[in-house]
């Protein structure tokens, strides 16, 4: 890809971002770089900075240094364009309880400046992206944890925006919630929106995500793939084995691999250490079998998003 495709494919680009709040450093020359079409997850611990960012990304606080810019916008110069392009939902929103569902959608699509005559198509058509269209006439303050939460998704699309900027969304939400609200943002992901989302359930962010971003005390840790965040913490993949003969014969077998940089007896498995993440795990199988090895069980040891995390952060905040 050139520079300048890649360019054009950008949503969301922070340049030495930095935010404090007077001897607080609260961001600190962070650089950030989101995809269009990304489903982007932004990770750190409380007091990171995640927060600090989307709020300034969404316009609401002021940077103390650098750039940000959504969609080519810069959120200083350009707030009101930017304002137009986003749909920001705060980890805590308030909700008019004395609403009903379509009324709350209606006010906020005005203020939107929907024309009337539209706003009913519109309401219908996020409202039942949402799952709420039984809803519509319901007071909001009847509505269970996980609805609110879906009807606060619905208002911020109201206006149908390129860029999504999540601050936990599913936060105090069920497992069944959290499970409806996780596909309801894969489906926005289909429709073409660029999405971060901040989260601290890293396991489902491991699943959703296909980029994510790692910060602490401010700064960024890494910024990538799935894929790469969990290769910071191996030097090759590592996959478990199970045979159905001789132990010790197979780890003879294995020892003349020159592509296993480690092996380990691990009660009747073996870890095995691939040199790089390059090398073909199909190489070791073959030799086991040419070998005489039978073999029951053969699979890439799983790293999460968890395991990632405690690896590459302290534990520190501002």
């Amino acid at each position: 890809m050139s520079d300048e495709t890649a360019g054009q494919n950008i949503a969301v680009q922070t340049r030495s971002l930095s935010r404090s709040f007077g001897s607080l450093t609260a961001l600190d020359q962070l650089h950030l770089v989101v995809y269009r079409g990304d489903l982007f997850g932004f990770i750190g611990s409380n007091g990171a900075g995640k927060t600090t960012t989307l709020r300034i990304l969404a316009t609401f606080l002021a940077p103390s240094g650098g750039r940000a810019e959504v969609m080519g916008y810069d959120v200083v110069r350009q707030a009101d364009s930017v304002r137009h392009i986003i749909g920001y939902m705060p980890d805590f929103f308030g909700v008019y309880k004395d609403m009903e569902v379509t009324e709350y959608l209606d006010f906020f699509g005005a203020c939107y400046k929907i024309p009337s005559a539209q706003r009913e198509k519109t309401i219908g058509d996020v409202l039942e992206l949402v799952g709420l269209t039984d809803k519509q006439g319901t007071l909001i303050g009847t509505l269970s944890r996980g609805m609110q939460q879906r009807l606060g998704l619905a208002r911020v699309l109201i206006h149908d925006p390129a860029v999504l900027l999540l601050d936990e969304p599913a936060s105090g939400l069920d497992p069944r919630a959290r499970i409806e609200m996780m596909a309801i943002l894969q489906e926005l992901q289909r429709m073409g929106k660029t999405i971060i989302i901040s989260s601290h359930i890293l396991s489902e962010l491991q699943s959703l995500c296909n980029r994510v971003a790692i910060i602490e005390k401010g700064g960024l840790i890494y910024s990538g793939p799935v894929g790469g965040a969990q290769e910071q913490i191996t030097s090759g993949p590592v996959y478990w084995l199970r045979v159905g003969t001789d132990l010790d014969r197979a780890m003879e077998v294995l020892k003349q691999q020159p592509q296993i940089a480690e092996l380990e007896a691990v009660d009747s498995r073996i870890k095995i250490t691939l040199q790089d993440h390059e090398t073909d795990p199909s190489e070791v199988l073959e030799s086991l079998v040419k070998g005489g090895t039978k073999v029951i069980e053969f699979r890439e040891d799983e790293v999460g998003l968890e395991r990632v995390f405690m690896h590459v952060t302290r534990g520190e905040t501002q």
